[in-house]
């Protein structure tokens, strides 16, 4: 016969199996599962797998945050779009920085028909997100080549680092910008752009002219601003929360870009 203290443990036993999947755990703790760590350098693997064609087709989105329908409903629009190579992601995947969400939206991302890249957002970098980022994704900044293109993301966020000058990086970017000795075309995405009060003012012009003088950077593109902007350069995407992308096409001598509302 059982004793009291054994029912007793067998009744929580039994609570707590039954019970599994209940109680949240701690919004702050990051535990990945292994398809979803080091995505950055996985995707960019499938990318270099691709062929190279005269013109490269890619889509540039951004600030999924919160929006998870609106975001899935983007992946149904950009998979019906021809010839993509790519998406590339600007930043503020997160919301609040908490694992889970990078989790839902990478999950929703997974569902297009291509690989795709990111570059961290000011949201992403609250609470844990930094940690979350890099052990998802990989590296702040980093670059890659593709065809006759060299892809250059940079951290951009200089307000979540109280202006304190480091962010961006300017020798960094100053350096990956003078690595390119077959002088292919620069293509810089980052979140913030120069022109917003949420990048270093002290940085700023360092930023446009390391970037006009450096001869090969063919555009810029940014999210952050939740609006469509554009220059001789500088391209802005909208939110997923107000449903629109751009699909980029670069070419040896020039580029064309298309707004696309979803």
């Amino acid at each position: 016969m059982k004793t009291l203290s054994q029912l007793a443990i067998l009744f929580l036993g039994i609570f707590l199996i039954s019970c599994d999947g209940i109680f949240q755990f701690n919004p702050n703790q990051i535990v990945l599962k292994d398809n979803e760590k080091d995505l950055t350098v996985k995707n960019i693997e499938k990318i270099k797998q691709l062929p190279v064609k005269d013109t490269l087709r890619f889509i540039l989105m951004g600030d999924s945050q919160r929006w998870y329908d609106e975001t899935s409903d983007f992946v149904k629009s950009a998979n019906k779009q021809k010839d993509i190579s790519f998406v590339l992601h600007a930043g503020d995947i997160s919301d609040f920085g908490i694992t889970r969400e990078f989790e839902w939206v990478n999950a929703i991302m997974q569902k297009l028909n291509y690989p795709y890249l990111t570059v961290i957002g000011n949201h992403d970098i609250v609470a844990n997100g930094p940690d979350t980022y890099t052990r998802m994704y990989g590296a702040l900044d980093y670059s890659f080549e593709f065809g006759q293109h060299k892809f250059i993301f940079v951290n951009t966020n200089s307000r979540e680092y109280a202006f304190d000058g480091t962010t961006p990086n300017l020798a960094w970017l100053r350096s990956e910008l003078a690595n390119n000795p077959g002088k292919k075309n620069t293509i810089v995405v980052a979140h913030v752009p120069p022109f917003d009060a949420d990048f270093n003012p002290k940085l700023e012009k360092e930023y446009v002219r390391i970037l006009a003088e450096s001869g090969t950077v063919k555009m810029s593109l940014y999210g952050h601003q939740h609006t469509f902007k554009d220059g001789v350069h500088y391209y802005v995407t909208t939110s997923m929360g107000t449903r629109g992308y751009m699909i980029v096409n670069v070419w040896k001598d020039g580029y064309k870009v298309d707004r696309v509302e979803f």
